[in-house]
């Protein structure tokens, strides 16, 4: 087992933020792929709309950096993962797309020492952002539904503001 902690939860849930505030606390964290190969793309001249356009190219970038990241992690380190490779299934599902063998291969080998789930907040729409609030239930329906079937514990978290939120997790280590 890893001693890493994975934050996740629907877009606009604020896990970024609650990352953030880990780090600023000094532990250890990740960054969001997805947002993360969007801005990459868009370096290279490419639309968010182009990019979120080609859904399987899309979800593939993203779960190969994911991929890459958490390999590179060490295990025995207290890492907090800004969304993790299970994230990756649950939009496979939600975009009704056939998850490819790497992912199937790796889901049954991910080790998380916890995953906390952050209930959702009003949605707020930015540069890379494109679910209406249907679509932002649906994913973290399918994101709880994904974590609840592996073996690491899952935390819900409840809405509160984002100090409380990251006390509350730090509580339940």
């Amino acid at each position: 087992m890893t001693n890493w902690y994975v934050i996740t939860g629907g877009p606009s849930s604020g896990k970024t933020t609650t990352v953030n505030l880990l780090h600023e606390r000094g532990y250890a964290t990740t960054v969001e792929h997805a947002r993360h190969y969007i801005d990459l793309q868009r370096i290279e001249g490419r639309s968010v709309e182009e990019v979120r356009g080609r859904q399987r190219e899309f979800q593939c970038g993203v779960f190969a950096m994911q991929l890459e990241q958490e390999a590179s992690l060490d295990p025995d380190e207290t890492v907090f993962l800004d969304r993790a490779l299970p994230d990756s299934l649950a939009y496979h599902r939600f975009l009704d797309l056939e998850p490819h063998a790497q992912l199937l291969d790796a889901l049954p080998r991910v080790s998380y020492r916890k995953v906390f789930i952050l209930d959702l907040l009003p949605l707020a729409p930015d540069y890379a952002r494109i679910e209406d609030a249907a679509a932002q239930s649906r994913i973290h329906a399918l994101l709880t539904e994904v974590y609840r079937e592996l073996p690491s514990p899952v935390v819900t978290v409840p809405v509160l503001s984002p100090a409380d939120r990251v006390a509350f997790i730090l509580d339940r280590l």
